[in-house]
C-alpha cells in the first residue's frame, strides 16, 4: 500500500511538468485522433466498395471507388501531417520536458548537504540524471498519445461494429477482457523486473566508475583480475535480473499472439454462421475481419508499450525519491548576508555527531580572533576536519553555535557565508577545461590581469607560462596532466582571486614531495597573511609559525599555545613533534 501511495505521489509531482506544454499535448492528441480516424474509416470504405460490387453495377462501382479513393487520399494526407507532428514536435516536447526535469534535479543535487554525498554513489546519481530521465521522456510523449489512440480505436470500433451487428460485436468484445487479464497479470511481474533492472544498472555504473577512476591504483597494484571479478559479478547480477524481466515480457508477446488467432477464428466461425443465417452480408464480415486487425494492433501496441511504460513510471519514482531528499542545510527565514567581515570565529558549546554515531565534538568552546592563524593537530578521527567544516555549514552542529563576528552562521545566507570562506584541501579538484578557467572559478568576473596576478601570488605563474599553451592549456580530467604541486598552486591562485577573509587549509601539503611542499607553503603563507586562518596539518614542521596551535583529541581541545609553549609543556604536542622529528 505504501509503495502504491509513493507511486501516486511521484506521478502527481511529475504531472505539473506538462503545464508549460499543454497546448502541444492537446494538439498532439488531436493529431492522434485524426490519424486514428483514418484507420477506422478504411474498413468502412472497403465494406462500401464490396457491397457496391456485389450489386453488379459497374458504373456505380467505378464512381464509388473514385469518390471513396479521393476521400481516403485526403484522410491519408491528414494522417501524414498528423504523424509528422507527433513524431517531431511530440518528441521535442518530451525532450524539453526532460531538460526541465534535469534542470530541477541538478539544482536539487547542488543543494544537498555533504551528509548526502557521504553515502551516495555518484554512478547511481548519474544514472538517474541521464538514463532515468530519458525513459521519462519517452513515457511523457508516448503515454498519453498511445493510450488515447488505443482508446479511440477500441471505442470507435465498438460503435461502428455495433451499427453493423450488435450480437457479433458483443461476442468479439467479450474476448478482449481475456487479453487484458493477461496484461494485468504480467504487468506486476514486469514492473518488478524493470525496477530491479534499473537498480542493477545503477550499481553496474557505480562499480564501473569506481574501477575506471581508480585505474592507476588498479594497475599499480596489478589488481586487474580483482576488478574484473567484481565487474563480472555485477554483470551477472544485471543479466539475471534482465532475464527475469524479459521472460515476462516474452509471455506478454506470446499471449498476445495467441489471442490474435483466437479472435480471428471466433469471427470467422461465428461470422460465417451469421452470413449463412442472413444476419450480415459478406461485406460486413470483411469489415469485421479488418476491424479485428485494428483491435489487435491496439492491444498489441499497449502490450509493447507496457515495457516503456514500466521504465517510465520506475524512472518517475526514482526521480521523485531524489527530489524528496531533504535539503538539511538551507537559509533560515531570517538569514541575512554578511556585509563587512572582520573574520572572528567563535565555537560556542558546540557538539556534533554524524547521524546516530557517537559525538565527534562535545561542548567545544573556542574563539579565533580576526587575522589569527590557528593550527589544529591531533590523532585521526579527533574531529579536526569536522570542526572546520562547521564554519561554512557543510554540516550543521548538533548542539551549540558557530559564530562569525558574533552572528551565528545559521543566521547568515549560505551564499554570502561561503563567499567569505576559502578552502584548500589535500585532494585538489580541477574541473575539465583550461588553467585559466580553473583559476577564474574563484571569481568569474576577474580580468586577465587579475587572474595572472593571482597566479603570481600563488607561485604558479612561472610553471603555467612553460605549459604548451600557457594559461589556455587543457588540464585534463581532474587535472591529470599536472603534478600535485602544480594543481595545489592553481587551487591557491583560485583563492587569491576569491580573496576570502577566512581561510581553511586542510592538510594542503601532506601529499606533496619536499620541493613542492616548500613552494606551496610559500604560497600559503602569502595567502594567509591578514586572514583568519585554520590550518589542519600532520606535518608539524609546517605549523611552527602559527599564532596558536590547538591539540584536538576525542576529549576536546587538550592543549593550546604557540609551538615553543607547547614544547615546554612537554605534553601531547611535544610527543607528536618528537616522533615527527625522529621520522624525518
Amino acid at each position: 500500500m505504501k509503495k502504491r501511495e509513493t507511486g501516486w505521489k511521484a506521478l502527481r509531482a511529475f504531472l505539473p511538468y506538462y503545464k508549460a506544454y499543454l497546448p502541444i499535448v492537446c494538439l498532439d492528441l488531436l493529431c492522434a485522433l485524426l490519424s486514428t480516424v483514418c484507420e477506422l474509416v478504411f474498413p468502412m470504405i472497403v465494406r462500401q466498395i464490396t457491397n457496391t460490387a456485389l450489386t453488379g453495377q459497374m458504373e456505380v462501382l467505378l464512381a464509388a471507388v473514385i469518390r471513396l479513393s479521393a476521400v481516403y487520399l485526403f484522410l491519408r494526407l491528414m494522417d501524414t501531417a498528423a504523424n509528422y507532428y507527433m513524431a517531431y514536435i511530440g518528441h521535442v516536447m518530451g525532450a524539453s520536458l526532460e531538460a526541465d526535469m534535469r534542470h530541477d534535479l541538478f539544482a536539487r543535487l547542488l543543494k544537498l548537504p555533504f551528509s548526502f554525498y557521504d553515502t551516495a554513489k555518484v554512478g547511481e546519481i548519474m544514472s538517474r540524471v541521464t538514463n532515468d530521465l530519458f525513459d521519462i521522456t519517452e513515457f511523457s510523449h508516448h503515454c498519453p498519445e498511445e493510450f488515447f489512440i488505443a482508446g479511440v480505436k477500441i471505442i470507435g470500433s465498438f460503435v461502428i461494429l455495433s451499427g453493423i451487428n450488435l450480437p457479433l460485436t458483443v461476442i468479439l468484445f467479450l474476448l478482449l477482457p481475456l487479453m487484458l487479464f493477461s496484461v494485468i497479470f504480467f504487468r506486476r511481474k514486469m514492473k518488478l523486473g524493470f525496477t530491479r533492472s534499473r537498480e542493477r544498472t545503477a550499481e553496474l555504473n557505480a562499480g564501473l566508475e569506481d574501477s575506471l577512476q581508480g585505474i592507476r591504483v588498479v594497475q599499480s597494484f596489478a589488481r586487474e583480475g580483482v576488478e574484473q571479478e567484481k565487474f563480472d559479478r555485477n554483470n551477472r547480477d544485471f543479466l539475471s535480473v534482465k532475464r527475469y524481466a524479459y521472460r515476462y515480457m516474452a509471455l506478454f508477446q506470446a499471449g498476445t499472439r495467441f489471442f490474435d488467432g483466437v479472435l480471428y477464428i471466433a469471427v470467422i466461425l461465428i461470422g460465417s454462421l451469421f452470413v449463412i443465417g442472413g444476419h450480415i452480408t459478406p461485406a460486413d464480415l470483411i469489415a469485421f475481419l479488418l476491424y479485428i486487425q485494428t483491435l489487435i494492433a491496439s492491444v498489441r501496441k499497449i502490450v509493447e508499450f507496457t515495457e516503456q511504460f514500466q521504465r517510465g513510471t520506475t524512472g518517475i519514482e526514482r526521480f521523485y525519491a531524489l527530489m524528496q531528499q531533504p535539503i538539511a542545510i538551507a537559509d533560515a527565514p531570517q538569514a541575512k548576508p554578511l556585509s563587512v567581515v572582520e573574520g572572528q570565529v567563535t565555537f560556542r558549546n558546540v557538539s556534533f555527531s554524524y547521524g546516530n554515531e557517537e559525538e565527534v565534538l562535545s561542548h567545544l568552546e573556542l574563539t579565533v580572533k580576526s587575522g589569527e592563524n590557528v593550527a589544529i593537530v591531533g590523532p585521526s578521527g579527533s574531529g579536526k576536519t569536522t570542526l572546520c567544516h562547521l564554519i561554512p555549514r557543510f554540516y550543521d552542529t548538533t548542539n551549540g553555535d558557530v559564530l562569525i563576528d558574533g552572528t551565528p552562521v545559521r543566521e547568515i545566507t549560505l551564499h554570502s557565508l561561503r563567499e567569505n570562506i576559502g578552502l584548500v584541501q589535500q585532494d585538489v579538484y580541477l574541473f575539465g577545461g583550461t588553467v585559466a578557467e580553473n583559476i577564474a572559478y574563484g571569481n568569474p568576473s576577474a580580468t586577465p590581469e587579475e587572474l595572472r596576478a593571482a597566479a603570481r601570488a600563488a607561485g604558479a605563474d612561472e610553471f603555467i607560462e612553460k605549459l604548451p599553451q600557457g594559461y589556455d592549456t587543457e588540464v585534463g580530467e581532474r587535472g591529470v596532466r599536472l603534478s600535485g604541486g602544480q594543481k595545489q598552486r592553481i587551487s591557491i591562485a583560485r583563492l587569491f582571486l576569491k580573496n576570502p577573509p577566512i581561510l581553511i587549509l586542510d592538510e594542503a601539503t601532506s601529499a606533496l614531495d619536499n620541493e613542492s611542499e616548500f613552494l606551496v607553503q610559500q604560497s600559503l603563507r602569502r595567502l594567509a597573511k591578514g586572514r583568519t586562518t585554520f590550518t589542519i596539518a600532520h606535518r608539524l614542521s609546517t605549523i611552527r609559525h602559527a599564532d596558536r596551535i590547538l591539540v584536538l583529541t576525542e576529549r576536546g581541545i587538550e592543549e593550546a599555545g604557540t609551538h615553543q609553549e607547547l614544547l615546554e609543556q612537554n605534553g601531547i604536542y611535544a610527543g607528536l613533534y618528537r616522533r615527527t622529528e625522529e621520522m624525518a
